[in-house]
């Protein structure tokens, strides 16, 4: 089959990593069958989209309702890169799946408002699908209402007229949606189990997403937590677009 691609940004290395590996394990994908770019360490290559089965965006510390005048060189580049490759990936309906990042970038790009009414601290939520949720191909197999978890300063307040709404939670009315046939985001991340969360929480204890403090009642709360739902949603996403 053809690869799939990662698109990442996380600059932290063991974040990074740690997100790779549950693309791979959650996926059912070998190192040869998911390559992966890190944004924001250089320029995005050029790239010909027949080469890859779908594209996969991973979550960022970017946000991309901050004001230009705050964005970093980086972010402007990462995002700019991003906009013109959704430019290509929407016109073909090329298979897609961007997690949390994927709704600042996606979202965007299709005229979706974005900015930090629905921002969630770290940890699990109740996700409840729709009635088109219902009936995606890529959330077959999932219950109606799973845990999985967030964490996330900016979302979606209002979407395009032509996207569908796949899932949303009560402190979060987007939590998925997908454009077209084949272009998904989603809010929550499908990649994380308890221990990535963890280890996120402590790589990311003083980026602002909660108060440093925390991190250890974070922890422990997410370890009470149940959740085995959203991984689904990779499996389906690798299954029905390998090529």
């Amino acid at each position: 089959m053809k690869p799939f691609l990662l698109l990442a940004s996380r600059a932290e290395d063991v974040a990074a990593e740690e997100e790779y590996r549950s693309y791979l394990r959650f996926g059912g994908l070998d190192e040869a069958q998911l390559r992966r770019v890190r944004l924001e360490a250089a320029p995005l290559p050029e790239l010909d989209l027949a080469d890859y089965s779908g594209v996969i965006v991973g979550g960022s510390p970017f946000t991309s309702s901050d004001p230009e005048e705050q964005k970093s060189d980086a972010q402007r580049r990462v995002e700019r890169e991003l906009a013109g490759l959704l430019d290509r990936i929407v016109e073909l309906d090329f298979p897609f799946l961007g997690a949390c990042y994927g709704v600042g970038t996606l979202g965007r790009h299709q005229g979706a408002v974005i900015d930090r009414t629905y921002g969630e601290g770290l940890g699990a939520v109740t996700i409840k699908l729709t009635a088109d949720g219902l009936q995606d191909p890529l959330l077959v197999g999932l219950s109606e209402r799973f845990a999985a978890f967030v964490g996330h300063k900016e979302a979606c307040t209002v979407l395009p007229g032509h996207a569908v709404l796949l899932a949303g939670s009560a402190t979060c009315p987007v939590q998925m949606f997908r454009i077209k046939r084949n272009l998904y985001a989603t809010q929550f991340h499908p990649e994380l189990d308890v221990d990535g969360l963890a280890l996120r929480i402590n790589t990311y204890r003083h980026a602002g997403y909660f108060p440093p403090d925390d991190a250890s009642r974070l922890i422990a709360e997410a370890r009470k937590q149940a959740v085995t739902e959203p991984m689904k949603i990779l499996r389906n996403f690798v299954q029905r677009y390998a090529a």
